[in-house]
């Protein structure tokens, strides 16, 4: 082996061990296996979303100012937005970045900016804390996460927050989801596609049609489908992270009163163990899609978005009539999110899967489950996550 393939083996191995897959395409760019194109009018756009796996068919496009790059947002010229399983890209026209996040195993939401210049080995630089200003809050279950919000927004898309606005989960109604954001397909009641009137809290619509120079954009579609898929991915994503950061606190703290005193009380071991099990909990009945708001009719399940994304296995099969997916279980406990849990958080998750799957929890929180239900998350996590059907730690 050269000494030149030597360092790429060495940058390889390293890369493969970096915490999130942001940071091991930085990697594998300075290494020179990989290779970013710029291109107008998208930047490096293109080329970022199919070095890190994002299909162009998730754009979903937003023209509220919530953004870092508020100035350029409006509805003649929306955010569009992209994502994977693990992480999300935002392309402003004429920005002078890319936006990017990922559901970082350790961390919770991380966010980067590649600066749109046209450079030999472009750099992915990690954000010092301006973005958790507003990514690390309530709205966020108090760790840095994600948000997807419903707003009233006037013609230039600042947000009327004096009339309120929805923090957006599957448990949202539909008709008071969008608000501030472009749906393209929609044949439903909804708040999207809506400008406050001037002086008025009444509305008038606006379509993509009505946006600038729209062959800027990779697509023409912002989905209804897209736009689910981002709402159950942010709130998923926001909940693994709050599940894991409080378990890896309760554990440090029961570990530093263990040194300190050769034993951690009753009390104390009974605060670790709450303070793992609710999180915990509650992360459960979202990947269960506990409360799923009804869909409403019409939904497609044959556009180029649904066919690319039910292929991808039994998790990912879409419904589109009764509920979302098929398979009433998160796709994202295949993420690399869920799996760097701790063991104890995973152990608890096990245990009270196989109490739901056996129907021995008929708690109101999982009474959407059918026997049909069950069978089907069991048989899909035999084939996709088996790990989560092994018997739990004593």
């Amino acid at each position: 082996m050269t000494g030149r393939a030597l360092l790429a083996a060495l940058l390889w191995t390293v890369a493969a061990q970096a915490g999130n897959p942001v940071e091991r395409l930085q990697q594998r760019l300075d290494a020179g296996e990989v290779q970013l194109e710029y291109r107008a009018p998208r930047g490096y756009l293109d080329s970022l979303l199919e070095a890190l796996g994002i299909s162009p068919l998730t754009q979903t496009l937003v023209f509220s100012k919530t953004s870092a790059q508020f100035r350029l947002i409006s509805p003649r010229s929306p955010r569009a937005i992209y994502f994977n399983d693990d992480v999300y890209v935002g392309w402003v026209r004429g920005g002078p970045i890319l936006e990017i996040s990922t559901a970082d195993p350790q961390d919770g939401a991380a966010f980067y900016m590649l600066p749109q210049e046209p450079v030999s080995t472009p750099r992915i630089v990690r954000d010092q804390g301006q973005c958790l200003q507003c990514h690390e809050s309530g709205r966020t279950a108090r760790v840095p996460g994600h948000m997807t919000r419903s707003l009233f927004v006037d013609s230039s898309g600042q947000p009327e927050l004096r009339l309120g606005g929805v923090d957006v989960d599957h448990t949202t109604p539909l008709a008071k989801r969008f608000g501030g954001w472009l749906v393209t397909d929609a044949v439903f009641e909804h708040q999207g596609n809506r400008l406050l009137t001037p002086g008025s809290t009444e509305t008038e619509p606006f379509n993509f049609s009505d946006v600038s120079n729209p062959d800027d954009y990779l697509s023409s579609e912002s989905s209804v489908l897209a736009h689910l898929l981002l709402a159950h991915e942010t709130q998923t994503h926001n909940r693994i992270a709050r599940a894991g950061i409080e378990a890896r606190r309760a554990i440090e703290y029961r570990d530093n009163m263990r040194k300190l005193f050769g034993e951690a009380s009753e009390e104390t071991e009974a605060s670790v163990q709450r303070r793992i099990e609710n999180p915990a909990e509650e992360l459960l009945e979202y990947l269960l899609f506990a409360e799923e708001a009804p869909l409403p009719p019409g939904l497609k399940a044959d556009t180029p978005l649904a066919q690319e994304f039910s292929q991808r296995g039994p998790l990912y099969e879409l419904d589109l009539e009764r509920r979302l997916f098929r398979v009433p279980l998160s796709y994202l406990v295949l993420s690399e999110a869920f799996d760097a849990l701790p063991a104890e958080t995973h152990d608890y998750l096990r245990r009270r899967l196989k109490q739901i799957l056996r129907g021995e929890d008929n708690s109101a929180e999982f009474a959407h489950l059918t026997a049909a239900d069950r069978e089907a998350i069991e048989r899909a996590l035999r084939s996709e996550k088996p790990s989560l059907l092994a018997p739990a730690a004593p």
